[in-house]
């Protein structure tokens, strides 16, 4: 068995930075839409659907773009149901398949709640960092990304 390979320094700080912002960005993100009665996987699911045609998705395509398990994208639908922001529908062709539907309440609360959302990225974010800078993060995080979707 081979030594562990340690993190350096540097790669200590880097890792870490990334996990603080990851946390604290997230956080106020999730805060900020409460005002809105809203989580950030609320928010997630509304964004998902609106950009889809007919604003739906089947349900397993949803718990892949949100990356959640298939038991924790249904228990969140049934809450956001709760709140008329979706509802279920059969899927024709398969009678196994349902699809999460944006309503017309979801549509709305996704219209009104998406401007604030923004600013509130690009206050915590966007507006922080230069536009080499937001350059150079998606070149970094990129091939990790396409790693990442890989192994799932």
């Amino acid at each position: 068995m081979s030594a562990p390979r340690w993190l350096s320094p540097a790669e200590q700080r880097a890792w870490r930075t990334h996990l603080a912002l990851h946390k604290l960005l997230m956080h106020r993100l999730d805060r900020e839409l409460q005002a809105h009665a809203l989580s950030l996987n609320d928010y997630e699911i509304l964004v998902n659907l609106s950009e889809n045609p007919g604003r739906r998705m089947r349900m397993s395509d949803l718990a892949d773009a949100t990356i959640q398990s298939r038991s924790r994208l249904s228990h969140q639908i049934s809450r956001m149901e709760a709140k008329g922001l979706v509802v279920r529908e059969d899927c024709r062709d398969d009678r196994r398949g349902t699809f999460a539907v944006l309503t017309d309440e979801g549509w709305a609360t996704i219209q009104r709640v998406a401007p604030d959302h923004v600013a509130s990225v690009r206050e915590h974010f966007v507006d922080r960092l230069t536009d080499d800078q937001l350059n150079e993060l998606q070149v970094a995080y990129g091939p990790i990304v396409e790693h990442l979707k890989k192994l799932r």
